[in-house]
């Protein structure tokens, strides 16, 4: 038999936290404030401090310091909390609060809290979340299930992230997933335009304004930067008159073959290719999570 007294055993670990004895390490967020710790603690509760305590040399007081300007100490309050209790009292917390403790617990790589805290946005604050729609898709690039509710809104309604000016400081990964989705509701040349916007703003300091002024190098430098997005252009859902006055400009960053395949479309459509012909994206129904 086995007898499990948690809730007691929680309470004395947040109440280590008024002892001002036997900490050993010093951790100082945003505004100067500070929160004594103890390294056997964190180490064990959250992977990022024990890999962070490894590298820092104590003091002459064998006291170590972690500063993290980045977390306010509210957050950083209840990461605290939750460390050495397993508690959080959301209770009348704003959505963004909850929002920013789930980056916060992210960070600190404690994926219980971090995991509960997306599901618990996903499932009750889908309206929020659509609202905040590019905050969140800034900031989300490793949480599996919020990048794909990001991506099921941003491929019925691309424009919320397309048109915004911080569109050319997306991760590429986040713009890949974009690319690969056959629903993305966006014109295929639209698709082009804002890709090559968007690799021209990764070169903005090396590739020259006035495109007539741009060197075989300068071609060779987008191409790099493109060179996972490239290939999920649907080239062949593009009208010949787009491809003429949009693509032909840099033709150089495409394949040869590519570029003969594609007038070998409009001159001779029925004609085989030899590169990959992707599906054109199609109108999907709006799913009910994205609705509502």
């Amino acid at each position: 038999m086995n007898f499990k007294f948690f809730d007691k055993l929680s309470q004395n670990f947040i109440e280590i936290l008024d002892d001002k004895d036997d900490y050993n390490v010093i951790i100082i967020v945003k505004n100067g404030k500070s929160f004594k710790a103890h390294s056997s603690v964190l180490k064990r509760r959250a992977p990022y401090f024990h890999k962070e305590l490894e590298n820092i040399i104590p003091n002459e007081n064998n006291i170590k310091t972690i500063t993290k300007p980045n977390i306010s100490d509210e957050i950083f309050g209840m990461i605290f909390k939750y460390i050495y209790g397993g508690i959080v009292n959301l209770e009348n917390a704003e959505i963004r609060f909850i929002f920013d403790l789930m980056l916060a617990a992210n960070e600190f790589e404690l994926e219980e809290l971090t995991e509960k805290l997306e599901t618990f946005l996903i499932k009750t604050q889908c309206t929020w979340l659509k609202s905040h729609i590019s905050l969140v898709y800034h900031s989300v690039n490793n949480r599996k299930n919020l990048k794909k509710f990001c991506n099921d809104v941003l491929a019925i309604f691309p424009s919320l992230i397309f048109d915004e000016e911080d569109f050319i400081s997306i991760q590429e990964s986040s713009l890949i997933s974009l690319l690969e989705r056959d629903d993305l509701r966006l014109e295929e040349i639209k698709i082009w335009e804002y890709t090559i916007k968007w690799g021209i703003a990764q070169n903005s300091t090396t590739l020259p304004v006035d495109l007539k002024e741009w060197t075989n190098e300068n071609f060779k430098t987008l191409k790099n930067s493109l060179k996972k997005c490239l290939p999920l252009i649907r080239y062949f859902h593009i009208s010949s008159s787009d491809v003429w006055v949009k693509v032909k400009p840099y033709k150089k960053i495409l394949d040869k073959q590519l570029w003969e395949d594609l007038n070998q479309h409009f001159l001779a459509p029925n004609e085989p290719t030899k590169s990959t012909v992707l599906p054109k994206r199609a109108t999907q129904k709006i799913p009910y999570h994205i609705k509502h």
